[in-house]
């Protein structure tokens, strides 16, 4: 299956909607919309959690007895390793910040289809190639929408 291009909700205020509609016109796809389509563990929350005690499968755990039924969890990684037990600890989606591309073929080797791989991070026209030959799912974009350059259109009258 090939990989999914994402935008992500970097996107100009008050433009949300036409920003995410351009994507979808463009053939990519939205990530989400706005921070209740699902929960996103990123590694802010990790590093203040593990002040707490709490490992990778714990805050999954949490995340997903506190979310509402059938929200996704979604949580950030920078290493294969808390990618795997993330996967094995239910998270849904799993997101690969930032890794070099072995890592990122590692990681999707050890996750083997236990959650949707997403890689984020240094995404560009001349890395995307070679992220997606990691066999990551998803490859989240912000570019799409935060750095989209503006038609120049004028009106010109003749009088």
């Amino acid at each position: 299956m090939p990989v999914k291009i994402l935008d992500t909700r970097k996107t100009v205020p008050g433009l949300r909607i036409l920003e995410k509609y351009a994507v979808l016109a463009g053939g990519g796809s939205n990530h989400r919309l706005n921070l209740g389509d699902m929960v996103l563990i990123k590694d802010n929350h990790i590093a203040i959690l593990r002040q707490q005690g709490l490992g990778i499968a714990d805050i999954v755990h949490q995340a997903r007895n506190k979310a509402p039924h059938g929200v996704k969890i979604e949580i950030e990684t920078t290493n294969p390793e808390d990618a795997l037990e993330a996967a094995q600890s239910g998270a849904d989606i799993v997101m690969l910040d930032n890794m070099a591309l072995n890592e990122m073929r590692r990681a999707v080797n050890m996750i083997n289809h236990k959650a949707i791989v997403e890689a984020s991070g240094g995404v560009n026209l001349d890395t995307v190639r070679a992220i997606a030959e990691t066999g990551v799912d998803w490859i989240s974009v912000g570019a799409l929408t935060h750095s989209a350059k503006a038609l120049d259109i004028s009106l010109d009258l003749s009088v």
